[in-house]
């Protein structure tokens, strides 16, 4: 079966689309495609409060042409959800119901505590241990969110106003960190060694250029060295040196910032790196709807 999931950030907006089946009790999981347009939309809701004009038709375009490349692939059961930057813009709400009015796709605009649930689905089907405590941090352009998982649970989260393109624009408000200081010393009270786990494009992208196996996890001094390496370099070079895309070029230096200040605080010597986000547990939770949705149309049949 194949789901569609649409995922719009304060950077870019993405279309992730992927075949689900069950082999052996399992699900086994396929890419199809993945598109990614780099709108940052937070440029302009971290400064003014609004989505401009110009981003707003661009916005609307590219979930136009999403809808035209759904419609193409047969898919059915997709979702559409946006993060911080509509969830904070002054007309967030105008502008969803432009798209679904125009683009035929309505957009959720989910709290930064379903985000951390939806991301979560991703390590009841990615990470294989249950004995340890993870700290799950995912950086975005307009938040953080941080997660605990003990036993495979869900035990806390919280969503934190720390982004790669709020920290650009210099608004991250004061005391965030104080914030994530006390949630970080929350979670140790009780529990000792945390493990760290990374999502999010900047943190895939230092992974990559560790070299480190696919399944390996980064050094904290490591991703400390590759994170001095960039932010010396002029981002007029970085692009090339580093071979980075033009919006991901600037905003690797503040997701790195973020991601080692974490770890720091939470004790964590080193961050794997499933390459898993919020796109992904979308889909996950459209594939549970789905099956939820067969197992009531047997039983319709059967009564």
């Amino acid at each position: 079966m194949r789901f569609g999931a649409i995922d719009i950030g304060s950077n870019a907006a993405r279309l992730l689309v992927k075949d689900l089946s069950l082999q052996d009790g399992k699900i086994a999981e396929q890419k199809i495609s993945f598109i990614r347009v780099p709108l940052r939309l937070g440029e302009d809701v971290f400064e003014d409060g609004l989505v401009s004009d110009r981003k707003a038709e661009s916005l609307v375009k590219t979930m136009k042409a999403f809808r035209y490349l759904i419609e193409a692939q047969d898919i059915t059961w997709f979702r559409a959800c946006a993060t911080s930057s509509l969830r904070e813009a002054k007309n967030g709400e105008e502008l969803v119901d432009r798209i679904e009015k125009e683009a035929l796709i309505r957009v959720d605009r989910i709290s930064g505590a379903e985000e951390a649930e939806l991301i979560f689905r991703n390590f009841q089907h990615h990470l294989q241990t249950k004995q340890e405590d993870l700290l799950y941090i995912d950086v975005g352009g307009g938040s953080t969110e941080l997660t605990l998982i003990r036993g495979g649970k869900r035990i806390r989260s919280q969503s934190f106003q720390l982004g790669t393109v709020r920290a650009l624009k210099g608004r991250i408000p004061d005391g965030e960190w104080d914030a994530v200081a006390q949630f970080v010393k929350h979670i140790r009270e009780d529990k000792g060694r945390l493990v760290a786990v990374g999502t999010g494009g900047n943190i895939n992208r230092y992974h990559r250029l560790s070299r480190c196996g696919r399944k390996e996890a980064i050094s904290l001094d490591t991703l400390i060295d590759w994170h001095q390496l960039i932010d010396e370099c002029p981002l007029a070079n970085r692009m090339k040196t580093f071979e980075l895309k033009p919006d991901r070029a600037d905003v690797i230096v503040p997701a790195g910032d973020i991601y080692i200040r974490t770890m720091q605080l939470a004790g964590c010597s080193e961050i794997r790196v499933p390459k898993v986000g919020l796109s992904d547990g979308m889909i996950i939770g459209l594939w549970e709807a789905f099956l939820a949705d067969q197992h009531a149309r047997k039983v319709s049949l059967g009564s």
